[in-house]
């Protein structure tokens, strides 16, 4: 491989900025700052859940064991792969090579459509076991014996698993899974929206992103959002017994 092919692509300095390090660096803080206002979002959702965990750690165990751990696994590979096809796009946005940008860019929207896909099913599915939050929600305890009989005692904790769950406090687990988790597909939603742009403005080679810091705030940004799920997915699904 030629030296010339692997040279970066040049910026361009906008008029606002006085050099390239200034511009560099309004993006990159700008973006952090979008991105710590989200911890901030997200961190008030991660306190509510550890306040309800720790208050009733047996319903959590027990509801958790109504969500799909398969298809929750399936979505974590999916947005890890996400995360290498973006970082492959930024630095192929970097090197100035657009065609192969916008193909690995091309990518991580598939994964990404895949990952609302599956969390779609696994809403449909809560839906039809009518565990949606509401006046039709109803919970049925996985730890009750089979025929109603009394369960028997946890052999990992020496106390007895509970007959039935509270309605209420079971819903709460449920609350909080749908806020979070529906919180967290809406920004994989704006992520997707923001990459066919990227995309889009690219194949019409704009000069907004001639540039190759809007592809790699993007790229950050996603980063973000696969972080997230990295805490929500054994948060929810791997809650141990």
């Amino acid at each position: 491989m030629s030296v010339e092919a692997i040279q970066p692509a040049p910026q361009e300095l906008s008029e606002q900025y006085e050099d390239l390090a200034q511009q560099s660096e309004a993006y990159v803080v700008g973006m952090w700052a979008f991105l710590v206002t989200e911890i901030m979002f997200f961190g008030a959702l991660f306190l509510a859940y550890i306040v309800y965990r720790t208050a009733y750690p047996e319903v959590f165990r027990d509801a958790h064991h109504h969500l799909d751990v398969v298809l929750g696994t399936i979505n974590t590979t999916v947005l890890l792969t996400s995360s290498l096809f973006m970082a492959l796009a930024v630095h192929a946005a970097q090197l100035g090579r657009k065609k192969a940008q916008n193909r690995w860019l091309f990518l991580v929207m598939l994964c990404a459509l895949t990952f609302l896909v599956i969390k779609g099913i696994e809403y449909h599915n809560k839906y039809v076991e009518h565990l949606i939050p509401g006046s039709s929600f109803q919970y049925h305890s996985v730890a009750e014996g089979e025929g109603g009989q009394a369960p028997r005692m946890s052999a990992e904790t020496g106390f007895a698993v509970p007959q039935s769950i509270p309605r209420d406090k079971a819903q709460m687990f449920f609350v909080l899974y749908f806020c979070m988790t529906g919180l967290h597909g809406i920004h994989v939603v704006i992520g997707l929206i923001v990459m066919a742009v990227l995309a889009w403005l690219t194949s019409r080679n704009s000069p907004l992103v001639r540039d190759y810091m809007p592809v790699e705030m993007a790229g950050l940004y996603w980063h973000f959002v696969d972080i997230v799920w990295i805490f929500l997915f054994p948060l929810f699904y791997l809650i141990p017994k």
